[in-house]
């Protein structure tokens, strides 16, 4: 399917402030970007970079005043996502050593104090893809979905005693839950056609069968319409803005994402 995916800031600014920005989606397997545009008001010198995730990072200091950033890009993403229930577990030795740092605790989740309770809702399931998609059901009937009510990162285990979350949260919640298994998890940031409400969305893969697989635990059932923009760790690597010096918080913030028929 085609998508037109939109995303605008804006801030109030009151001394020069550095931003480093992660608003491009990049072309890969299962997306291809046809279109793009990126326009900032007023305008100010950019310089891009690849972080070591490979995600596209601008650079950039916002001059005082009010400052605008505008979005939007034209994407081929799937119509459905793969599904492979029996996929195997990948031994830690044979893994890519790209993914080996997807194993490790991080920040926002903390694998190592949640093996017993992984090993327990997983209980009976074939290693590797089954697990993970055992974890996704149990976040979906444990941990409740409510969008709006954390605007600032949470730990999995904060998630966890809370028993609710924004998209950001779950997926910190079953990152960690497969990392405790010793199965790759990363998280995913960026846009779902018929999201609601219609907002940047959050998700997780993991990494079974030699591949890496989606899962979205926030969703009644997994479908077509995802454009990534940022793969990291957890929610401290694939923050779509990160501004520094004096704090400023957006005072607009759009998105939107819709169905097209091709490039216009």
């Amino acid at each position: 399917m085609w998508l037109e995916t939109r995303c605008d800031f804006e801030f109030e600014i009151v001394e020069p402030t550095p931003f480093v920005l992660m608003l491009r989606p990049r072309s890969g397997p299962l997306q291809w970007v046809a279109r793009e545009e990126y326009r900032l008001v007023p305008t100010a010198p950019v310089s891009e970079f690849v972080d070591i995730y490979g995600n596209l990072c601008q650079r950039l200091i916002a001059p005082p005043g009010t400052f605008s950033i505008h979005t939007a890009a034209e994407v081929q993403t799937a119509e459905a996502l793969d599904r492979a229930p029996g996929a195997p577990f990948v031994e830690v030795q044979s893994l890519p050593d790209a993914v080996l740092s997807y194993l490790l605790p991080s920040r926002f989740c903390e694998s190592d104090r949640f093996n017993l309770m992984a090993t327990e809702i997983t209980a009976g399931q074939r290693l590797g893809y089954d697990q993970v998609a055992a974890i996704e059901q149990w976040l979906r009937e444990r941990i409740a979905f409510l969008p709006g009510s954390s605007d600032i990162p949470i730990s999995a285990a904060e998630v966890n005693q809370r028993g609710s979350g924004v998209c950001r949260d779950l997926a910190h919640l079953g990152i960690a839950l497969c990392r405790s298994l010793s199965i790759p998890a990363r998280m995913v940031v960026g846009y779902l056609h018929g999201l609601q409400p219609m907002d940047m969305h959050a998700w997780f893969e993991a990494f079974v069968g030699g591949r890496w697989y989606t899962f979205d635990a926030t969703q009644a059932e997994l479908r077509g319409g995802y454009v990534v923009v940022g793969y990291g760790r957890d929610a401290a690597d694939v923050a779509v803005y990160n501004q520094f010096g004096l704090p400023v918080y957006p005072t607009r913030h759009d998105v939107d994402v819709r169905r097209i028929e091709g490039p216009n």
